[in-house]
């Protein structure tokens, strides 16, 4: 017997992981602008990589990593100390664009996101290598 699921091949998946993920950081963006920060950048790429969302908090920056998933659980464990170390080389790059450099006070955010659209945000969720 013949199974009505549709399945779908793994480009179809990769582009609804892609468009789930440009959701949920447009998502976490208004949320960082209704709380009263200026979104600096969003998918800046540099050289080492790309940083989802950077976030101006007056004259520091907050250097924001989006994890989107069923549950927050799952998004939270998608975040590998690979990609942590490819977030530090790219803040790193980004802050020799700005006026102080590396001396621009600044933190690395978590932003979750689960399949209700639900959002947390960890702050300083890890610090500098």
């Amino acid at each position: 017997m013949k199974s009505d699921a549709v399945k779908l091949t793994q480009a179809q998946r990769g582009s609804m992981s892609y468009h789930a993920g440009l959701a949920a950081e447009g998502r976490i963006a208004q949320d960082y602008t209704r709380r009263g920060f200026t979104i600096a950048d969003q998918r800046w790429r540099g050289k080492s990589g790309e940083i989802d969302l950077i976030v101006r908090d007056g004259d520091g920056l907050i250097f924001v990593e989006v994890k989107q998933s069923r549950n927050f659980e799952r998004a939270a464990l998608a975040l590998s100390a690979a990609q942590m170390r490819r977030l530090y080389r790219s803040a790193e790059e980004y802050l020799g664009t700005q006026p102080l450099g590396s001396l621009t006070d600044v933190r690395f955010d978590v932003a979750l996101m689960n399949g209700h659209g639900e959002i947390r945000i960890i702050e300083n969720a890890f610090g500098h290598c």
